[in-house]
């Protein structure tokens, strides 16, 4: 039997950490090995997989535009692109009036740095500490964090960065030179990290104010991951510039920006363009995700996203500091060892991955049930109380 782990460390670039799983099938809410062996997907390829693995209705949109046409030039107008534009700009609302697609987050990402320096004439952002919006070079400027950064300086934006979720140092930072603030409504990458209510439209007034552009990524915690649509819904702003990807094409790579009507029409024809963005394929997954992505499947990602946080509080081990997040979004930031809680969780046969420094992510598919949240529950436990009982007594006082 070809050794699959072998192959693939020895042919492609070592950018990744090797888990030592090989997976070569999925159904529903797991993955599954060479041997048929099931692992539980808690963390559904960061956040991609949001319907699980080979769900009816995506795999039949799919299926039937693979037979009809899988790629055309954004030159030429196609039928499931335009529909998916229309579809999810009304889907978006808050004023977003135009798309661009393109393939991944990141590039979601750049195109709305590029889109902003065109709109305002100003080349300088603020973000966020802690805050992840890729790692191609212009949103990597955006993106704080040494390991990332430290290799690639000098970067190509001029970006000035704040603590998240400090409205005065936001206030202090934007000033008539600013072209934007780029902002997560939760910080993904740097910990499920909520901020307080109405952060968001403070930042936006903020935004306004000085002639800048907010910048909303919400390529982690869109497409229904928090149980809405958007994650920064409930904030009531009026979008400049909205990003998305993981998930909303049913699995297949994708990216979008979202505009108002204003910064569209001040965005010139050939300053940006992606020959796979928004190919007929990727365009019959949005069709599809947006068709599930419904308020019964809202509901269930709001109900059992907060089962899933109360049993995990409910365990009350001293080994877990701190659960955070919204729906199916939820960090648990630990005391110590947390890569050796992930490593004996998928020994376990649970998958999930980290975030900041200390915090075990869990990013399920929405079609996760109870059954399998108290599956994970109680091994999560016994790990917990493992490690408890193995850590060495304190020190006596002297």
């Amino acid at each position: 039997m070809v050794d699959y782990s072998i192959l693939q460390k020895k042919y492609l670039v070592g950018t990744y950490v090797n888990r030592g799983l090989t997976f070569i099938a999925g159904e529903g809410v797991h993955l599954k090995d060479a041997t048929g062996a099931a692992y539980l997907d808690l963390m559904s390829n960061y956040g991609v997989a949001i319907f699980g693995h080979g769900h009816p209705a995506v795999v039949e949109r799919l299926t039937d535009q693979v037979r009809t046409l899988t790629t055309l030039h954004g030159s030429f107008a196609n039928d499931r692109r335009a529909e998916a534009a229309r579809r999810l700009t009304v889907r978006c609302g808050g004023g977003l009036a135009r798309v661009f697609f393109s393939n991944s987050g990141s590039e979601a990402n750049e195109a709305a740095l590029k889109f902003a320096v065109l709109a305002t004439g100003r080349r300088r952002f603020v973000a966020c500490r802690r805050g992840y919006h890729g790692k191609t070079l212009g949103a990597l400027s955006a993106t704080d964090g040494r390991k990332f950064r430290e290799a690639f300086e000098p970067l190509i934006w001029d970006v000035v960065f704040v603590p998240y979720g400090d409205i005065g140092a936001l206030e202090a930072a934007v000033d008539d030179a600013t072209a934007g603030f780029i902002v997560e409504p939760i910080l993904g990458e740097g910990g499920i990290i909520v901020p307080e209510t109405g952060y968001l439209k403070l930042a936006s007034e903020i935004c306004r104010a000085r002639g800048a552009l907010l910048l909303v990524d919400e390529v982690q915690t869109g497409a229904g991951r928090t149980g809405p649509f958007l994650a920064s819904e409930s904030e009531g702003i009026a979008y400049d510039i909205l990003t998305l990807g993981k998930g909303l094409a049913g699995g297949i790579p994708f990216g979008a920006t979202l505009v108002s009507r204003d910064v569209g029409e001040r965005i010139p024809r050939s300053s940006h363009t992606s020959t796979f963005g928004g190919n007929p394929l990727a365009a019959a997954g949005v069709l599809a995700a947006l068709d599930l992505l419904d308020e019964p499947m809202a509901d269930h990602v709001r109900k059992v996203g907060a089962y899933f946080m109360a049993g995990l509080e409910a365990i009350g081990s001293g080994e877990i500091a701190a659960v955070r997040g919204r729906g199916l979004m939820i960090g648990v930031e630990v005391r110590s060892r947390r890569d050796d809680i992930l490593k004996k969780l998928q020994d376990e046969k649970i998958l999930a991955i980290p975030a900041a420094e200390n915090v075990v992510r869990f990013l399920p598919p929405y079609v996760i049930r109870e059954s399998h949240i108290d599956d994970a529950l109680a091994k999560l436990a016994g790990i917990l109380s493992g490690l408890s009982a193995g850590s060495p007594p304190p020190c006596a006082a002297s």
